[in-house]
């Protein structure tokens, strides 16, 4: 679970620019019917089957609204939950909770999706030791949560964002002017400490990434065939990663084929929620 200080520093202010959405002003409902504090909990309950990801993103929405507010459960992220499990229960203002519900609920809901298909997509990936990593391909103010559930579904994440590292792409290498060029201009101006990444598309491409000493070297959008032959040519002189169309039944064929990597958009842009209630509110006496 993610931890209180790495909570404060990371993502409060993801978590209350997504209440500021969705209370401008005031929550007309709740305090139409709520004129006056009083506590109350609420279940939390499982309606599908998956792995659970974001309690303490869940609990730290109510808790931003109500400093009082506290979940229990026995449940952790990366665990397996079946439908109609009670995963917790929330205890707060009964206004924090009902204010809250809706951004907690997204939260949980996105991320244990993702944890769960990941998940899905880790089992292919079984007795290989092919690597699986997300992408940046995350929803917009949501990439710090679903990095993360990545990570609880058992992948690996790639670069976090633009600053993390050196992935020169097609249109970097069209700016460069060539392969060759991109790589030695990133050799010259990124610190020593940083491995370089190279898309390639074909096997002339990858031949000439080799020459010009990168690091890494993507296959891109190849066949299974084509990127058999570029494995073979790069022969260990560089790690390797299988990018593009990447799909859960393609998993095992690529892996056989023996990449470092495979790196899946989906794991994020494509993955459903999992279907969690907060439901059974009631004042505590």
């Amino acid at each position: 679970m993610i931890n209180g200080v790495t909570m404060k520093i990371n993502v409060d202010d993801y978590i209350l620019n997504t209440l500021k959405e969705d209370i401008t002003s005031e929550d007309v409902s709740t305090n139409a019917v709520m004129p006056n504090d009083m506590q109350g909990k609420a279940d939390l309950i499982c309606k599908q089957d998956g792995i659970i990801c974001g309690l303490g993103i869940f609990e730290r929405t109510f808790k931003l609204l109500d400093s009082t507010a506290h979940f229990e459960t026995d449940v952790k992220d990366g665990d397996f939950v079946k439908k109609g499990q009670l995963i917790g229960i929330i205890y707060g203002d009964i206004k924090a909770i009902l204010s809250g519900e809706r951004t907690g609920l997204n939260y949980l809901q996105r991320m244990s999706g993702i944890a769960t298909i990941t998940k899905e997509y880790m089992n292919e990936l079984n007795g290989y030791k092919t690597v699986l990593l997300d992408t940046r391909k995350t929803t917009p103010n949501m990439r710090p949560f679903e990095k993360y559930a990545v990570t609880v579904g058992g992948a690996t994440n790639h670069r976090y964002n633009l600053s993390d590292g050196v992935l020169l792409k097609d249109n970097h290498i069209g700016a460069a002017g060539s392969i060759t060029k991109a790589v030695q201009m990133a050799k010259a101006y990124a610190p020593f400490v940083r491995k370089i990444e190279i898309e390639t598309e074909n096997l002339e491409q990858v031949k000439e990434a080799l020459e010009a000493g990168a690091d890494i070297i993507m296959l891109d959008n190849m066949d299974n065939e084509t990127m058999r032959k570029a494995v073979e040519m790069i022969n260990g002189r560089a790690e390797t990663e299988c990018s593009g169309n990447v799909t859960k039944e393609r998993l095992k064929e690529i892996a056989e084929i023996g990449v470092d990597f495979v790196s899946c958009g989906a794991l994020t842009h494509s993955a459903p929620i999992m279907d969690i209630s907060l439901k059974n509110l009631a004042p505590i006496e």
